[in-house]
């Protein structure tokens, strides 16, 4: 029997390598925000919002979309491919919504990271029958969204606090493979309002999350990943 013999550095190099810790996710390269105007809203006069980013902050660059790219970059060394879509129609009629549809291009987009921020305007759930049928609704938009595959899916709780779209929420996340990212406890605190930080014509812009309030949401999406913004 013939034995093989290795140069000691073609030696050291396999050992460096075998001993190298498995790598994190840490750099993706397709990231898909979908939510409502939190996430984006474009210009609207009435209401006196002249931008197109998520409302209410000061600038693109500090809404919580920016935020947690900006921290994925920084991790990760490049800046990943991003899609952002609001998905109000979805919160407002869930129930028998045409997912393959109107969101073929999320779904063909095929992120490896997932942020479902969603919630604020889906009717409030009376009853538990509301909560199942919002929940499944939620589950079955997570399905599509995956296709088959096994991205990184997080499902960040409602800005307004509100338990009941909470807990199907979570459930939903659970269902699906993802992690429930709770934020509920920054309504708590009057300075993560954008009205705490300047003035609105309109009460509803008001009551968006500033640039404290978005910087709170971006820094627990962040931590939920593994990544400090």
């Amino acid at each position: 029997m013939h034995r093989l013999h290795f140069h000691p550095l073609i030696v050291l190099v396999i050992l460096i390598f075998a001993t190298q810790p498995a790598p994190a996710q840490d750099a993706f390269r397709k990231v898909l925000f979908l939510g409502n105007s939190i996430t984006k809203h474009g210009p609207k006069a009435d209401i006196g919002w002249s931008g197109n980013w998520g409302m209410a902050a000061s600038a693109e660059a500090k809404d919580y979309v920016h935020l947690v790219t900006q921290g994925l970059t920084a991790k990760g060394g490049v800046a990943p491919e991003t899609m952002v879509k609001n998905i109000a129609d979805f919160e407002r009629a869930h129930a028998g919504y045409d997912i393959a549809g109107k969101l073929r291009e999320a779904i063909d987009f095929q992120a490896d990271l997932i942020i479902l921020a969603i919630s604020e305007n889906v009717p409030a759930l009376k009853t538990p029958e509301e909560q199942s049928a919002f929940q499944e609704s939620v589950t079955k938009l997570l399905t599509a969204l995956k296709a088959g595959r096994q991205p990184v899916v997080l499902v960040r709780s409602c800005f307004w606090k509100n338990s009941a779209k909470d807990q199907a929420l979570q459930k939903a996340s659970l269902t699906a493979g993802g992690k429930f990212v709770d934020i509920s406890a920054l309504s708590g605190d009057e300075s993560n309002f954008a009205r705490s930080e300047r003035s609105f014509k309109h009460a509803g812009v008001a009551n968006h999350p500033g640039d404290k309030g978005m910087s709170a949401i971006a820094a627990a999406l962040l931590k939920a990943l593994g990544t400090k913004k």
